[in-house]
């Protein structure tokens, strides 16, 4: 069964005395976002060196990993730095070497590589796609604080690593976000195109996860996706729970008409935020649109 990893509390229910500490005077939307949506855990890998500089992934028990050695030691590990100044780790699965896309995975809130690891060989193997992935800044060994402006920064590295170090063209790239990480991914795809794009619970913005009633984008909103995913040029796949208690359906709904080349969405009827994964049209729609829809649009 392919399960991915919990990915943090619900964020859309505060009391009188949260409003107040959140969004503090004036209203600071760098503060919003990582008091809303960052919930680095503590890490449960690290990436060892040897003499001959070659690297290494090692788990700790909490990365609940599920495979042998030898896939473990199939996992590339790397670390780069940001625009920002921050050293961001990496990760490359390659569960499909003869495979033509590459997934650039940004995952959820309140999980790093490490536990996210065996899901992407779950995920690649059944989809016949490598996975590359990474972590925020300050999220398993990445340095730094999470921030909106970070997030950007991010996956605008790991961009660049599988173009340059890795060779992978932007016509076999898809971009992969789940729940947080549909917000870089909106961000980066609104400015390069690439094979495709999937949006697995995607938020419009900071504020209208935390205000289901917010019609419009303010100042001092964090993490607009809904103003941006208009931009994006490439095929997009939107995935959304009906009865999702994090990020309300209502999201995926909006984000997908707002899509210029959306293609046919997957709404799971009873699926949550973290559960999407265990329905069985989940990797059936995938494969549906990595497989055929893909190869002849």
């Amino acid at each position: 069964m392919l399960s991915m990893p919990e990915q943090g509390p619900r964020m859309n229910s505060f009391s009188l005395g949260e409003l107040c500490w959140l969004f503090c005077c004036p209203p600071c939307p760098s503060r919003i976002a990582a008091k809303l949506a960052f919930l680095p855990p503590e890490p449960t890998y690290s990436v060892h060196t040897d003499a001959s500089g070659a690297t290494s992934l090692h788990l700790t028990e909490r990365a609940d990993w599920q495979y042998s050695q030898r896939e473990l030691d199939a996992v590339e590990v790397l670390v780069t730095r940001t625009s920002r100044g921050n050293r961001v780790g990496c990760m490359f699965v390659r569960c499909a070497p003869a495979s033509r896309y590459t997934l650039l995975f940004s995952h959820g809130n309140a999980v790093d590589l490490g536990q996210m690891c065996s899901f992407y060989i779950g995920l690649g193997s059944r989809i016949n796609c490598n996975v590359f992935s990474y972590d925020y800044s300050g999220y398993g060994v990445s340095t730094g604080k999470p921030s909106e402006k970070n997030l950007y920064a991010d996956i605008e590295a790991a961009w660049q690593v599988l173009r340059n170090k890795y060779g992978v063209t932007p016509e076999n790239i898809i971009l992969y976000g789940q729940s947080i990480g549909t917000v870089p991914t909106v961000d980066l795809a609104s400015r390069y195109e690439c094979a495709a794009v999937i949006l697995h619970s995607p938020l419009m913005s900071g504020l209208r996860v935390a205000f289901p009633d917010t019609r419009k984008t303010y100042c001092f909103d964090a993490f607009p996706s809904i103003d941006k995913v208009s931009k994006v040029a490439s095929p997009v796949l939107v995935i959304h729970g009906t009865e999702d208690e994090v990020i309300d359906f209502s999201h995926g709904l909006a984000i997908y008409e707002r899509c210029p080349r959306a293609v046919e969405p997957l709404w799971v009827e009873g699926a949550g935020h973290n559960d999407i994964e265990l329905y069985a049209q989940y990797l059936e729609r995938l494969k549906q649109f990595i497989t055929f829809e893909l190869a002849t649009s």
